[in-house]
This record gives structure tokens, sequence and C-alpha cells, in this order.
């Protein structure tokens, strides 16, 4: 099969682009077990391949701590993929970041519990990835620079009612936590006092397990609601964020159209080149010690690598 170097892993509503040509659906299971949904492939009019996966499945099945991120980026990684852009609906904690804004965040705070399953190195093979930047840079600077796609005014300048559609907010701070409830007024307004900007339950273990794998990854933040920390908003609810999110796919979908060919431009021109090789170096468990089982389901995603 022709290698897919570019995946899209998106939340509710976000499972394909219109204008692209169908290819093939397909379920691979890993080393891990099956992938939250089948992938979609589809294709270009420049004859580029791209990866759909939905993160909760098909119909939102898998809450945040269900999803079997292990198996949903093995399965990209497997067939191919290099780069990941990763949609998400999430809370602002701060007044500049509005319903519907968009956000390219730079930094994570994990609030998650530990009970999402959140590296391939275990069972007898032990390896230390490096994750001071969580996010691919290039890919941020990719998206901000194709923002005005979804900045530009729904009316003319000379229009009094003129205001942008949405704002692309970038280098902000995302707080990961566990959920499947929302926060608290007490943690929204803790994280709020860190200088977090946004919240969600879906960026881990994802951005670890890409970096594990050599994926350069970066995660397109929809803003649905304030939380709960804001005093004159209602708290959060899912009526009320399901109602932000249709209006965001619609931007999500045009953002995403827009930055295809930065993406393919990029890769072809080698600019992701220095991600292969760095977790050759990562991993500390001495060769004669190593478990052959996890070397074997290693080799799925890092083939050869560890081998004695």
């Amino acid at each position: 099969m022709t290698k897919v170097k570019i995946g899209v892993i998106g939340g509710s509503g976000l499972y394909h682009l219109d204008h692209m040509k169908f290819i093939k659906e397909i379920y691979p299971e890993t080393p891990w077990g099956y992938p939250s949904s089948k992938i979609i492939i589809v294709e270009d009019s420049r004859g580029f391949q791209v990866a759909f996966l939905t993160r909760h499945g098909i119909g939102h099945k898998y809450n945040p701590s269900e999803v079997p991120s292990r198996a949903n980026i093995a399965a990209l990684k497997h067939i191919g993929v290099e780069i990941i852009i990763a949609f998400s609906a999430v809370g602002s904690l701060q007044e500049e970041i509005k319903c519907r804004d968009f956000v390219i965040p730079d930094q994570i705070i994990d609030r998650t519990k530990g009970i999402r399953p959140s590296t391939y190195f275990e069972g007898g093979v032990a390896a230390h990835v490096t994750f001071a930047d969580p996010f691919d840079s290039l890919l941020a600077d990719i998206i901000y620079s194709n923002r005005k796609c979804i900045e530009e005014p729904e009316n003319s300048e000379n229009d009094e009612q003129y205001r942008p559609k949405v704002t692309l907010h970038r280098n902000k701070t995302l707080v990961c936590m566990e959920g499947p409830a929302f926060s608290t007024k007490a943690e929204s307004k803790l994280y709020r006092s860190w200088n977090c900007d946004v919240i969600n339950m879906s960026v881990l273990p994802e951005a670890k397990l890409a970096k594990e794998v050599e994926i350069a990854y970066q995660m397109i933040c929809m803003s649905t609601d304030y939380d709960c920390w804001k005093q004159d908003e209602e708290a959060v609810t899912v009526e009320n964020v399901l109602k932000n999110l249709n209006q965001n796919v619609e931007n999500a979908k045009k953002l995403l159209s827009e930055i295809l060919p930065d993406l393919e431009q990029a890769l072809n021109d080698g600019k992701f080149e220095n991600l292969k090789g760095v977790m050759k170096k990562s991993c500390i468990t001495n060769s004669k010690v190593r478990n052959e089982e996890t070397i074997k389901k290693l080799n799925y995603v890092l083939p050869g690598y560890f081998e004695s």
C-alpha cells in the first residue's frame, strides 16, 4: 500500500473532508488492539493521501479514559504516517479565548490520573522520550500561517457589524484532565492561577505516544465553552458544547484544507527527517535482558530499532 504520511485525528463530527477522493477503509489489528475506528484513506487533487481516524469512535462511543490511544497511534505509524494534526474540543480558561476560537498550544500540564496506558516501552524494555516540547513547532508555524482562512471577516470593513469569524491563538498552555466529568469551580480557578489557557481530556497520552514513535504531532484546539470559572456564563453542559462544536467542525475543515498543501510540501522537502532515529538512543534497557515479546510489539512501530 502507498505510504500515507499525513494523519488526522478528529473529535466528534470531523470524520473526513468532503472534497477529497475516498480510497479505502482499513481496520488494522495492532499489538495493542484495534484503533477506535476504521481509518479512512482519502486522496486530494494532487494525489496526496491522508488518513482520518476518529478518536472517540464513530458516534462517540469511547470516553476520554477509554480511547485506545496506543492502537490509534500505532496503526497510523504502521501505514507510514509522519505527521499528525489532531483536533479537540476544549474549554477556555481565559477571557481572550472566546467560544469558537481556535488555539495552537505549545505546552501541556498533565492532570490525568495514571489510568491511561501512556507508553509503548514497558514489560522488559524501558525508554525515556524527551517531552520538554510536546508539540511540533514547524506544524504550529504552518497552521498559524494559514489562519486567515478562518479569521476572515463575516462582513465588509465598512459594515458596523464587522467582526472576525474566529481568532486563532498560539503559544498557549493546555491542561489535560481525566474526566469524564467536567471541572469543579475550584479546579477551574486553580488552572487559571497556573496561567493555563485551555482544558481538554484528549491530548494525553496521544502526544506522548506520537513522540515515542517519531511522529510530528500538533493539536488544534477548538473552544466550545468557558469551563465553569466565568461567573456571567452558565456552567459547561454537553448541550452548549455540541452547539459550538458543530460550527467549529466547519472551520476545522476549512483550516485543514488550507494547510494540506503546505504540509505536503514540508514532507517533500524532508523537513521532518530530523525526527527519524531519535528513539534508538532513548532505550536504556541492556540488549541482553530485553523482553523478546515486547521487542516484537515494538517492531510494529519502530521496525529493527531494538533487535539484538
